[in-house]
C-alpha cells in the first residue's frame, strides 16, 4: 500500500508530546513491513537547515486561502527513522518561535496557518507519485484533508487519528471563508458546530475511518465528561471509529540498548538501574541513598495531566525519605508552583522545565516509579516507557493507561503498577502509600521490575491493525 501520514510534529523534527512520538513510530513500522510511507509536515522554523539532506523539489504549489492565493514551496528530506518527509514550506506561517504558540498561548491565526497546510497537502495529494491510496492524517491540524478531498471527489481513502479530543480546532465562524468550501459546508452536515467551525469534527464526518489510540478511550469520548461537547457527533459515527492501542518505540525507548544512558540494563542485570538512579540524582543535585523511591514525572504541565492531584500532597510526600524529579514546561502557574515548592526542598525535590531527550531518559531509567495522575489519558506512552525500564507507575484508571498497567495484586502474584481510580489527591495518595510499602521489600519490588520490562507494547501489535484496517478501506469493507 501506499500511505502518507499527514501531521503537525514528528519526533525528532518536530515534537510536544505523543503525537510526535506516534508519527515517528508508525509510518516506520509500516514501512518495515514493506508499505510504502511518506509523511508531510508544515516546514518549521529551523528545519530546512536541520533535516538531514533537505532540499527543495522545485515544486510550489498555489494554495487559494480565503481571498488570497499564496504559494507552498514543497521540500523533501528523510527523516532519521528513514522515512520520507515533505515539508510544507510558508514562512510567515510556520517561521515562528513554537509550533502552536508561546508559553502555553495560541497563535491568532492558528487557524489560518492550518487551513493552508491542510489546502497545500490536498492539493500535493495530487502531484506525488505514486499517488497514495490512504492519506492518513492526524489531531485538529490537518483533520480538514478529508473533507477537502472529499469535496473535490479525489480518489483517496482517509483515516482520521484523534490523539487528543480536547483540542478540537474550534475557531470564529469568520474564518470559514479561509477554507474556500462551499457555503453548505457551513452547517450540521459540514464544519459549523454552534455557530463556530470545528475543524475536528469535519474529519470525523468526512473521513472513511477514525481511530483514537486506545479502545477505552474510543469509548469515553463519546460520553459527556471526556467528548467536550463533541460526544454526540462521536456517537453518530460510531460505526466507524476503532480504538487502536499505540505501540512504544522500542528501538529509542529500551534500557539494554539506550545510548543516552551512563550504564545499560536489562531484566537479568538490573545494576545498570542503579547507576542510572545515582547519576540522576547527581545531576539534579539530589541528596544520594534514599530510603524511600525516587519518583518522577516527564510530562507536559497542563490540567489533564493531573498536576493539581500533585500539589495538594507534595509536603505530604516530601515529608519522608524520598526524591521526587519533575521535567516538563506548559501552564505558567504549575511551573511556578513547581519552582517553588522545589526551593522549599531542594535536597528532595528538583524541577527542571527544559524539555531535553537525554534527560528524559536518564529520568525514566533512574525513576523507581513514574506518577500518572492524568484526569484523562487517551494513550499514556510514558506508562509504557516506565515498565519498559522497570520504573513502575502509579497512575489514574483512565483512557489508555487502564489498557497498559495491570494494579498490583500481593494476593494473587500479579501486576506491574499502582491504579487509582477516583480524580482525588487522597486516592492517588492512597495509591502511593501501597507503592511505597511494596518498595520496602526489595526482593518483591525487583520481581515488579522484572515483570514490568517483559510486557511487550512494541509496535508490532498496532501496526498489524492499521494494515487490515487500511485493507478494508481499499476493499470497501469499512465504511
Amino acid at each position: 500500500m501506499t500511505i502518507l501520514f499527514a501531521a503537525s510534529e514528528m519526533d525528532p523534527l518536530a515534537r510536544t508530546g505523543g503525537l510526535g512520538d506516534v508519527v515517528e513510530a508508525l509510518p516506520a513500522a509500516l514501512a518495515a513491513r514493506g508499505h510504502e510511507v511518506s509523511v508531510v509536515l508544515p516546514c518549521y522554523r529551523g528545519l530546512a537547515e536541520t533535516a538531514a539532506g533537505a532540499r527543495s523539489t522545485g515544486v510550489r504549489i498555489p494554495v487559494q486561502i480565503g481571498s488570497k492565493q499564496l504559494d507552498a514551496e514543497i521540500l523533501e528530506c528523510t527523516a532519521p527513522n528513514g522515512v520520507q518527509v515533505f515539508l510544507v514550506r510558508r514562512d510567515e506561517y510556520f517561521d515562528r518561535s513554537s509550533l502552536y504558540g508561546p508559553e502555553g498561548r495560541a497563535y491568532d491565526d492558528n487557524a489560518e496557518r492550518f487551513i493552508f497546510f491542510s489546502r497545500a497537502v490536498m492539493e500535493l495529494t495530487r502531484r506525488i507519485l505514486p499517488p497514495p491510496q490512504i492519506v492518513h492524517v492526524n489531531d485538529w491540524q490537518t483533520a480538514l484533508i478529508p473533507v477537502l478531498i472529499k469535496e473535490r471527489r479525489l480518489p483517496f481513502k482517509t483515516v482520521l487519528t484523534i490523539h487528543n479530543f480536547a483540542f478540537q480546532g474550534s475557531f470564529w465562524a469568520f474564518d470559514f471563508g479561509l477554507t474556500k468550501l462551499p457555503s453548505e459546508y457551513f452547517g450540521p452536515k459540514g464544519i459549523e458546530y454552534y455557530g463556530n467551525i470545528n475543524l475536528l469534527k469535519g474529519g470525523i464526518l468526512y473521513a472513511d475511518h477514525v481511530t483514537t489510540v486506545s479502545e477505552r478511550y474510543a469509548r469515553e469520548i463519546q460520553t459527556s465528561e471526556f467528548g467536550f461537547g463533541l460526544d454526540p457527533v462521536v456517537r453518530e459515527n460510531a460505526h466507524k471509529l476503532t480504538g487502536i492501542l499505540n505501540g512504544a518505540d522500542y528501538s529509542i525507548w529500551n534500557p539494554e540498548t539506550d545510548a543516552l544512558l551512563p550504564r545499560t540494563y536489562s531484566p537479568t542485570d538490573l545494576a545498570g538501574k542503579c547507576a542510572c538512579r545515582n547519576e540522576l540524582l547527581r545531576e539534579m543535585g539530589l541528596e544520594p541513598d534514599p530510603q524511600g523511591p525516587v519518583f518522577s514525572i516527564v510530562s507536559r504541565l497542563a490540567a489533564q495531566k493531573g498536576i493539581d492531584l500533585l500539589l495538594p500532597i507534595l509536603d505530604r510526600l516530601l515529608a519522608d525519605d524520598v526524591r521526587l524529579v519533575v521535567l516538563g514546561e506548559g501552564d505558567t502557574a504549575y511551573e511556578r508552583d513547581l519552582l517553588i515548592a522545589s526551593k522549599r526542598t531542594p535536597d528532595r525535590f528538583a524541577y527542571r522545565k527544559s524539555l531535553d531527550s537525554r534527560l528524559s531518559h536518564l529520568i525514566e531509567a533512574g525513576s523507581d516509579i513514574t506518577l500518572i495522575p492524568s484526569f484523562y489519558e487517551p494513550c499514556g506512552l510514558t506508562a509504557m516507557y516506565g515498565l519498559k525500564y522497570g520504573t513502575l507507575p502509579i497512575a489514574r484508571a483512565t483512557g489508555g493507561l487502564f489498557e497498559i498497567i495491570q494494579d498490583v495484586d500481593p494476593s494473587t502474584d500479579a501486576g506491574d503498577g499502582f491504579l487509582f481510580f477516583d480524580a482525588t489527591s487522597e486516592a492517588f495518595w492512597d495509591a502511593i502509600v501501597r507503592a511505597k510499602r511494596a518498595f520496602q521489600d526489595q526482593a518483591e519490588w525487583q520481581k515488579l521490575m522484572q515483570r514490568a520490562m517483559s510486557a511487550d507494547f512494541s509496535w508490532n501489535h498496532a501496526v498489524v491493525r492499521y494494515e487490515g484496517m487500511y485493507e478494508r478501506l481499499l476493499s470497501g469493507k469499512v465504511k
